[in-house]
C-alpha cells in the first residue's frame, strides 16, 4: 500500500478529484444556507446529513491533493459565497427534492470516477463515496415518499407476452403516425422533464437574488430554454396519452436579497447545463424512435451554445478556475 501511494495520480484520477472538490465546496455553501432556513425537522436532518458528507469529501480531497503536491482549488466558501442571514429562497420540499435529484446524479458521476480510478486508495475513496451517496439518495427518496411529494414516472401497460419488432417503422417513421413510446423512452423523457423543472426553479431563485445584470439576463435565457424543453418533452408524453410531471415554481419565495455570490450561482448554472448535454446523449442511446433522436440532438446543440455563453461570462469576470493542462511542448521548445 505504501509503495502504491508513490504512484502519481493519473489524469483521470486528478480531473475527477478536482471536479468533485468544486462540486462539494459549492454544495457546502448551498446546504449550509438550506440548513439555516429549514423548518421541517425531518427534512432538516437530511440536509444536515448531506452537508456533513460534502464537508467530509472536501477535507478528504484536499488531503489527497496536498499529499500529492497538487494545488487545492479555491472552490467556494460559506464566508465568501453565501449570506446565511438572507431570507428563505426555497421551500423545504423543494430542497428535499433538490438533494434527492443531486444524489441521484452524484451516483452516476461517482461511478464514472470509480471507473477512472487505478490506485487502490483512490478506488477505496470512491467506493466509500458511492455507498454514502446511495444512503443519502435512499434517505431523501424515502422521506419524499413518506411526505407524499415524490413524483413518480408514468406507468405503462403490463408486459404480458414477448414480441419481436417486425417493421423498420419502429425506428424510422418520422413523418407518418408514430408508434407509442417504449418504457425506456418514457423514462428518459420524464427524467429530462424533472431535471429541467428542477433547473428552472433553481435558476428562477438565482435570478431574483443575482447582483449582476449579465448573470440575471443569462439565467432568464436559460429558464426560457429549459421551459421550452419541458414543453417539447411533455408533448411527446401527451402524444402517447401519458401524464406530465409537475413543476416546482410555487416553491420559490419572493426574496430578492443577496443570498449567493454570482460566481457560485454561475457555477451551478453552467454545471446543470453540462449535465443536460450528457443526459440528452444518454437519452439518444436508449430512444430507438428516430424523431426523439433528432429532437435530442437539436436540443443538445442549443444548450451547448448556452454553455459557451455561460463560460464567457465566467471568464470575463475571472470566475473560472483553470484545470491542469498537458504541457505545451511546442512553446517549451520555442522559449528554450
Amino acid at each position: 500500500m505504501e509503495q502504491e501511494k508513490q504512484i502519481r495520480l493519473t489524469s483521470g484520477e486528478l480531473s475527477q478529484l478536482l471536479y468533485q472538490y468544486m462540486e462539494e465546496s459549492a454544495s457546502v455553501c448551498a446546504l449550509s444556507f438550506f440548513l439555516e432556513k429549514a423548518e421541517d425537522e425531518e427534512i432538516k436532518s437530511v440536509i444536515e446529513h448531506a452537508l456533513k458528507l460534502s464537508q467530509s469529501h472536501v477535507q478528504k480531497i484536499s488531503s489527497i491533493l496536498t499529499e500529492e503536491k497538487h494545488k487545492v482549488p479555491i472552490g467556494f466558501s460559506v464566508e465568501g459565497d453565501v449570506d446565511l442571514t438572507a431570507p428563505r429562497l426555497y421551500s423545504d420540499g423543494f430542497v428535499l427534492n433538490f438533494i434527492e435529484q443531486m444524489a441521484g446524479i452524484g451516483l452516476s458521476l461517482i461511478s464514472t470516477s470509480l471507473y477512472s480510478s487505478v490506485r487502490s486508495d483512490i478506488t477505496a475513496y470512491y467506493k466509500e463515496c458511492l455507498t454514502e451517496t446511495m444512503e443519502l439518495f435512499e434517505m431523501s427518496k424515502d422521506l419524499l415518499l413518506e411526505k407524499g411529494i415524490y413524483i413518480r414516472a408514468p406507468y405503462v401497460s403490463n408486459h404480458k407476452e414477448i414480441e419481436f419488432v417486425k417493421k423498420q417503422a419502429f425506428m424510422w417513421d418520422i413523418i407518418g403516425e408514430k408508434r407509442p413510446l417504449i418504457a425506456l423512452e418514457v423514462a428518459s423523457l420524464y427524467s429530462n422533464i424533472q431535471r429541467n423543472a428542477l433547473g428552472t426553479a433553481t435558476l428562477t431563485g438565482f435570478s431574483q437574488v443575482s447582483r449582476s445584470k449579465d448573470v440575471t439576463k443569462f439565467m432568464m435565457r436559460c429558464i426560457e430554454v429549459a421551459k421550452k424543453h419541458i414543453d417539447l418533452f411533455s408533448g411527446k408524453l401527451k402524444e402517447s396519452n401519458l401524464p406530465v410531471a409537475m413543476t416546482w415554481d410555487a416553491d420559490i419565495t419572493t426574496s430578492t436579497a443577496y443570498t449567493f455570490s454570482d460566481r457560485l450561482m454561475m457555477y451551478y448554472t453552467t454545471a446543470l447545463i453540462a449535465l443536460s448535454v450528457g443526459f440528452y446523449g444518454t437519452s439518444i442511446s436508449v430512444s430507438p424512435r428516430m424523431d426523439l433522436g433528432v429532437m435530442y440532438n437539436r436540443l443538445s446543440l442549443e444548450i451547448q451554445k448556452l454553455s459557451e455563453d455561460g463560460a464567457n461570462i465566467m471568464i470575463k469576470n475571472q470566475w473560472l478556475e483553470q484545470p491542469p493542462m498537458a504541457p505545451n511542448r511546442h512553446d517549451l521548445a520555442k522559449d528554450n
